[in-house]
């Protein structure tokens, strides 16, 4: 048994790491200073409840019984606990690290990689696992919705398959050697292309097995040197997919692949999302599922939290979607999604200041060819998690950045979010909430609704109705 301190243990990639090495029988304590803000209390009492002790991050916790201090990408390099545990000669693991040596010890493990989809396939290819009966570790960003916790979570037994997002935004991508791996996309994200290209191709020349976008250009072309396996919307695909609609409420499609051809009928609209069902099919196909189970269990896919998540629709038929959206090619994904059915009112919140300077330039090309003259864009002000990051920038500026024509909106806070969303909305919009890393946007979306139910009084549906997203 090994001791183990997670520092920021409330991310959506580190507390289900800290689950799963506590299920797996080793002493398990951590910190967040979101726990220490009295926040997110919910995932604090289920931790707690599975014997993980919850300690303040202001370095006490660290003492000389751990053996491993894994943290968060998040945690920044001078803090009392990094501090501690270098003086003690504790060893220090990067989040990232301990996943890629979960992935790698699998059987198969297998590595959902892309700047877009992975939460979202990842949650699939566990759904249909757990529904065939094929016993796995799951580790994915996002929880399943219903399941209420942060992060994609199920623990299975050492020696059996395990399923993970293998996320390039910290270059850890190359860490994973995974008996299956996939590659959704490659689109700027977190790094420039020419960065993302060198670490995509170390992973995919390391996965013994390789899946990879058809549709996409840059997985296809890395996928090309390493003689990978093709899915999606190509003729010459490996695992062919036939997009038979879109939505506006589900989307359907057949997969053929190996001579068997796979019904795909998901709750969640968008041609994205079929791709990332024929994705997620690929690999449970591979890893042995039948055709039948696993049309059956996307069927019934639940979708994960915070993708295209409709928190309800008034009886005037005002929509209130909560989206995880946060790069340019999410962004397009969602607002496209909601577009196909009505007039978008749509608020995004950048995740922080260095995120916000990178896409700035992107987000200014992107969104006066992407937004119709109805619709209608408001800027949030940048989220801040704390920490010692320069505040260097407003989202007021995002928005001055827009063509005048667009009226483009800025909000100094949620509230000022809430006033916006009240004003522009009309009957039959729909009001897309995105952003990222902020764990009171959920909160946002809903009193967003609540705002709108008041002012058009009655309900059509709330919180039951569930479409979603990429991850």
């Amino acid at each position: 048994m090994t001791a183990y301190h997670f520092s920021g243990i409330a991310g959506q990639g580190t507390n289900p790491l800290a689950r799963l090495m506590r299920a797996w029988g080793h002493s398990v304590q951590g910190s967040d200073r979101a726990f220490d803000q009295g926040k997110q209390r919910e995932l604090a009492a289920t931790l707690a409840t599975l014997g993980i002790r919850l300690l303040p991050q202001d370095g006490t916790a660290i003492g000389a019984g751990l053996e491993r201090f894994v943290y968060s990408t998040a945690v920044e390099a001078e803090t009392p606990e990094v501090r501690a545990a270098r003086t003690l000669g504790i060893e220090r693991v990067p989040r990232p690290a301990l996943l890629a040596e979960v992935v790698n010890g699998g059987n198969p493990g297998v590595a959902v990689a892309g700047t877009s989809g992975k939460s979202t396939v990842t949650g699939m290819i566990g759904w249909m696992l757990r529904d065939a009966g094929v016993p796995a570790t799951v580790l994915g960003g996002a929880a399943l919705v219903g399941e209420g916790v942060i992060g994609c979570f199920a623990a299975g037994p050492h020696d059996g398959p395990v399923v993970a997002e293998a996320c390039e935004s910290d270059g850890t991508l190359v860490g994973y050697h995974p008996g299956i791996g996939l590659i959704l996309n490659v689109s700027r994200d977190h790094a420039e292309m020419e960065s993302l290209r060198e670490q995509f191709t170390t992973f995919a020349k390391q996965s013994r097995t390789l899946w990879v976008n058809a549709a996409s250009a840059e997985a296809r072309a890395i996928g090309a040197a390493v003689d990978a396996r093709t899915f999606g919307v190509a003729d010459d695909a490996d695992a062919r997919l036939v997009v038979e609609s879109a939505g506006p409420d589900r989307a359907r499609g057949t997969l053929v692949a190996d001579g068997a051809r796979i019904a795909l009928d998901i709750p969640q609209p968008g041609r994205h999302n079929l791709e990332n069902a024929a994705a997620a099919a690929a690999v449970a196909h591979t890893l042995g599922v039948a055709p039948a189970a696993i049309a059956r269990a996307l069927a019934t896919f639940p979708g994960v939290a915070r993708r295209f998540d409709v928190v309800g629709t008034t009886a005037r038929g005002i929509r209130v979607v909560d989206d995880y959206a946060h790069n340019a090619d999410k962004i397009r994904a969602a607002v496209t999604t909601a577009q196909a059915a009505a007039r978008v009112v749509a608020v995004f919140q950048p995740h922080g200041f260095g995120p916000a300077r990178f896409l700035r330039p992107e987000l200014a090309a992107l969104l006066p060819r992407l937004l119709r003259p109805d619709d209608r864009w408001c800027y949030a002000e940048i989220f801040y998690a704390g920490g010692t990051v320069a505040k260097d920038l407003s989202s007021r500026e995002l928005a001055a950045d827009l063509p005048s024509a667009l009226r483009a909106g800025y909000a100094k806070d949620h509230a000022a979010v809430v006033d916006w969303v009240t004003r522009e909305a009309k009957p039959g919009d729909t009001v897309l909430i995105m952003g990222a890393r902020d764990p009171d946007l959920p909160a946002l979306a809903r009193a967003a609704f609540a705002a709108l139910d008041s002012l058009y009084s009655g309900i059509v549906t709330a919180g039951g109705s569930h479409a979603h997203d990429r991850a």
